[in-house]
């Protein structure tokens, strides 16, 4: 499937900014599932940029502004091809998922820190499932089943829980809030888990040249010999829909927009995705 992706975001500055420094994660990248045929960042107002690849292989574009703006507008289009195949996995066993080749391998990415911590309750549940689950991929699917017979994927939530914790508390919350779940459940028993952004397709079945107002996504890759992709908001592993943006250890590594400003205080961050298949 073919894709043209729109992505429009930026702030609104209460009081105006005088000079602002950010950082663009907005950009597919090609690899084994998509090609990237065109792809370009433009900022308004016109600002000093440079674009590098980050520690995870995300490509970013940073740009300064150094004139008084009200407001900043970065607008990310891209065409994508993707055909995404099944992943070549091991399947490995819990002996082999703690051997040193894969431990230090992925240590990065093995790390429970207090934004994916899964907190005491949900802890308990996951022990027992741990025992009874007789291979890492088995457990894989027993937490995603789990996630989302109790945590209700809230669609459009443009902000996540500071904690993953507190999603499993409140019983509701967006993509990235089941994706750090998911990742702290899996790293919690020595399972290497990243985190995904990118986009979805939100139709099954898009006519061909339509725009559909997309979304922003986020799931997960699951290490198995090979990275495993999983999309834990919808239990399914991504298809065509999906494009992929970056990687990282959870959301802070691939924030589509992130920057700071100089002026008054306040700002109101505003985002729209629109997605369309060519072919």
């Amino acid at each position: 499937m073919t894709l043209r992706l729109h992505h429009q975001t930026g702030y609104t500055y209460k009081g105006g900014a005088t000079a602002s420094y950010n950082e663009a994660r907005m950009q597919p990248q090609s690899n084994l599932d998509q090609t990237v045929l065109h792809t370009k960042v433009d900022v308004s107002p016109n600002p000093w940029t440079m674009s590098w690849t980050d520690y995870w292989g995300t490509l970013v574009t940073s740009f300064e502004v150094h004139e008084r703006h009200p407001e900043l507008l970065v607008d990310a289009t891209s065409t994508v091809t993707v055909d995404r195949r099944p992943a070549e996995t091991s399947h490995l066993s819990w002996e082999e998922m703690v051997a040193p080749e894969v431990t230090d391998a992925w240590l990065e990415v093995l790390g429970v820190t207090p934004r994916v911590s899964t907190g005491p309750e949900l802890s308990q549940e996951l022990a027992a499932m741990r025992e009874s689950a007789a291979a890492p991929d088995d457990f894989v699917d027993a937490v995603v089943e789990l996630l989302r017979s109790r945590v209700e994927y809230v669609r459009g939530r443009t902000t996540a829980h500071a904690r993953a914790a507190d999603a499993w508390a409140a019983g509701s919350g967006g993509c990235q809030d089941l994706a750090h779940l998911t990742i702290g459940a899996l790293r919690s028993y020595g399972i290497p888990a990243r985190y995904v952004s990118g986009y979805m397709f939100p139709d099954p079945e898009p006519q061909i040249g339509r725009p559909y107002a997309g979304d922003s996504h986020a799931w997960i890759q699951w290490w198995d010999g090979a990275w495993v992709p999983v999309d834990p908001a919808h239990g399914v592993p991504p298809d065509d829909h999906y494009v992929d943006v970056g990687v990282g250890r959870d959301h802070k590594d691939v924030v589509p927009l992130s920057g700071i400003f100089t002026g008054s205080p306040g700002s109101t961050m505003f985002t729209r995705v629109e997605m369309t298949r060519l072919a």
